[in-house]
């Protein structure tokens, strides 16, 4: 399985947005020197900075892409959909500022941290972030 110390993460926001949406592409990338194998869903939550605790809820699984195991030799990458939901559309939305995204690749407990600043809801219950399952490039 892929980790977390053998890629690296990035995103590509060509996704556009609707309906105050973003949605942006999160692309794992194997930067070791061994083939891995990726599949499913990577957790990704909202964070106030690399090392910092998640805010507010994680992202919910977009089960209509279907899972697929992909291998990643090395450089090789895999994305996955993440739409933000703009906190501002939420009206008892505890409104925080957010470094960035934590993401932890599927069936890894160690993380990487992409930044990229957006409001958070620090209340529960609010869904900001949902996620697809990985599709190879």
């Amino acid at each position: 399985m892929c980790k977390a110390a053998s890629l690296s993460a990035t995103t590509d926001a060509t996704g556009g947005g609707a309906a105050g949406s973003i949605y942006e592409k999160l692309i794992l990338t194997n930067s070791g020197t061994v083939p891995c194998i990726l599949e499913g869903f990577a957790g990704v939550s909202l964070t106030a900075d690399a090392n910092g605790e998640p805010i507010g809820e994680p992202a919910t699984r977009e089960t209509t892409t279907p899972v697929t195991k992909i291998e990643l030799v090395p450089g090789k990458s895999a994305w996955a959909e993440i739409r933000y939901t703009q906190a501002g559309n939420y009206g008892d939305c505890t409104k925080v500022p957010a470094a960035g995204f934590r993401i932890y690749p599927p069936n890894d407990t160690a993380s990487l941290f992409i930044p990229e600043p957006h409001d958070a809801c620090s209340n529960a219950g609010i869904k900001l972030l949902t996620i697809t399952a990985f599709q190879a490039v």
